[in-house]
């Protein structure tokens, strides 16, 4: 007999969070130079997730940046946190199971195939050349989880990806999927507006995938993708589960995370 309250209550909680979160990723936000949108239309698809020979080079020389790079700590506290999200929102036991379940696909065409595959590994930009840091949280109410990633990469790479992600809710729009687990997906992609302040460049989707699930019954899985360039580094947040996967979480995440890290490589550069 209790339950209802109290789940009722948890509903009103989370939607509160997320209406402070609004407010003060909004109040956060300062002003920043945005550079033009590259030309439409990309010709070849994201770097290679796997490492250049060069990977084993100083970070510096990797991406040529001219200030230094951030190390493990400075980025660790650019994450975002539980505290930021509130209840009940709590720090992750381990990767969700759909990840493997369903998520883990493939299709016949070559973009829509590599989208799938950038999901699941959640590396839109390809590996970091150096130093990286992350964090994952689970929404135990509606059992959807939310991981944020940040590392350095080479400009040219994270904008070219930035671009191929932009073009997919056209050339992805809706396509047919197959999973080892759970049989054939219905896949639809759109677009995600993020805000506009959310670091330098950005892109995002929401990716949803109709069908069975593991167990055999139906499900709809919903995935957001954000991908967001800060200076020289990148940020790569995804949201997603079988329960309410809540876009106004991810835009908010998105702008805080974006802030916090921005404001990190300032400090950092203050102390040089």
């Amino acid at each position: 007999m209790t339950r209802a309250p109290a789940r009722a209550r948890t509903f009103v909680a989370s939607a509160l969070s997320v209406t402070v979160l609004l407010i003060t990723a909004a109040c956060v936000a300062y002003e920043r130079e945005v550079p033009r949108a590259l030309p439409q239309g990309v010709s070849e698809p994201p770097a290679a997730t796997t490492p250049s020979p060069s990977a084993t080079a100083s970070p510096s020389a990797v991406t040529g940046r001219s200030t230094p790079v951030l190390n493990d700590e400075q980025l660790e506290a650019a994450l975002i946190t539980e505290a930021d999200l509130g209840p009940p929102w709590a720090a992750a036991q381990g990767p969700a199971l759909w990840r493997d379940g369903t998520l883990k696909a493939t299709a016949d065409d070559g973009d829509c195939r590599l989208l799938l595959e950038v999901l699941y590994t959640e590396e839109p930009f390809g590996v970091p050349a150096g130093p990286r840091a992350s964090v994952t949280l689970d929404d135990t109410a509606e059992g959807t989880q939310l991981r944020e990633q940040i590392g350095a990469h080479g400009p040219e790479d994270v904008e070219r990806a930035l671009e191929w992600l932009r073009t997919l809710p056209e050339r992805c729009e809706r396509f047919r999927a197959k999973t080892a687990r759970s049989g054939a997906q219905d896949v639809e992609v759109t677009e995600l507006p993020l805000p506009d302040t959310a670091g330098d460049a950005r892109a995002a989707l929401r990716v949803t995938l109709t069908g069975g699930g593991p167990d055999g019954a139906p499900a709809r899985l919903t995935v957001d993708l954000a991908a967001i360039r800060v200076g020289e580094d990148a940020i790569v947040l995804t949201n997603g589960g079988f329960g309410e996967v809540r876009a106004e979480v991810t835009q908010a995440m998105a702008q805080l995370g974006a802030d916090r890290l921005a404001e990190v490589a300032r400090q950092g550069r203050l102390r040089v």
